[in-house]
């Protein structure tokens, strides 16, 4: 049987390519010209069952056409395709354009929900890439040796608030917190740029304290930061999450990006967000000084 993989960025559709080819189907690869990486063209020269078409974030009518003709009628979506591509320059063909007026906001949920439905029209079932990845999805409890103190489990249950009311709008499903306080909040530039929006938040804090504590290098003041240095993330899934899409994700490129950021927790659902890697991403997270929870939907 024949599997359709709409590719994004990252090493999800990797990952998702390997799970598909485990279980014995033949995969015919979307790559997105703006997102997926070119290595995608080296696994299909390695493996005669997998196939890549490359096409354009707009081209719509073609994927359609490129899964007609390869005789695929079941297809996932792996990997981050960025929310402000669809706002960029590229060019929709007649299907994306008219999907695109059609539709009453152009929130991530509302777009790829309309995409999946003409899909299904055109007899392609978009099915969760979960089927393929359960082993991957977290369990509730503490995954590192380090468990959050006292004061990051109260950053994570407001955090939590926070990020569900968001998610629940479909603005984005990650906040940063500090001492109880919202440091920043995911929108259009997605998880990564978050965490070091608030790193930079955070430093230029500390800027101004210090500039406060040595005024012209004269009597130092008492000035310090209100809010803590210590950040805590927290992500979780949207309220309805669609698991055939947008799929909440961790790796090692997550914590390195809390490292520089100085954030010190991750707080994630369980059963509703994915570990890529998990040996290296625990690994790191625990030489790093990381604490990473699981918490209950």
């Amino acid at each position: 049987m024949k599997l359709g993989l709409i590719a994004g960025n990252g090493r999800f559709p990797f990952l998702l390519l390997d799970a598909a080819r485990a279980q014995g189907f033949a995969v015919v690869v979307a790559a997105i010209r703006e997102e997926t990486d070119p290595e995608i063209d080296r696994r299909a020269v390695e493996d005669d069952h997998i196939t890549v078409h490359w096409l354009s974030l707009g081209e719509l009518s073609r994927l359609i056409d490129t899964f007609h003709k390869e005789g695929v009628s079941k297809a996932v979506m792996a990997g981050q395709v960025k929310h402000k591509q669809i706002f960029s320059s590229i060019r929709p063909d007649w299907r994306l354009a008219k999907l695109l007026l059609n539709l009453r906001t152009r929130n991530t949920d509302m777009l790829l929900g309309a995409v999946a439905k003409v899909l299904g029209d055109e007899g392609i079932e978009l099915i969760s890439s979960t089927q393929f990845l359960e082993p991957l999805l977290a369990r509730e409890g503490v995954l590192t040796a380090r468990a959050p103190s006292d004061e990051e489990r109260k950053d994570i249950e407001y955090g939590l608030g926070v990020a569900r009311a968001v998610a629940g709008f479909d603005i984005g499903q990650t906040v940063v917190v500090a001492a109880q306080a919202c440091v920043a909040v995911e929108a259009m530039e997605g998880t990564d740029a978050t965490i070091e929006r608030a790193g930079d938040l955070m430093r230029s804090l500390e800027d101004d304290a210090s500039t406060l504590d040595h005024p012209g290098d004269k009597d130092p003041s008492p000035g310090t930061p209100t809010l803590a240095r210590r950040l805590t993330v927290v992500k979780v899934a949207k309220p309805n999450q669609d698991m055939r899409f947008d799929v909440p994700v961790i790796g090692v490129a997550t914590i390195e990006t809390m490292l520089r950021a100085g954030a010190t927790c991750l707080s994630v659902e369980a059963s509703r967000t994915l570990l890529f890697d998990r040996e290296s991403l625990l690994s790191r997270a625990n030489q790093a000084g990381i604490a990473i929870v699981v918490v209950p939907r």
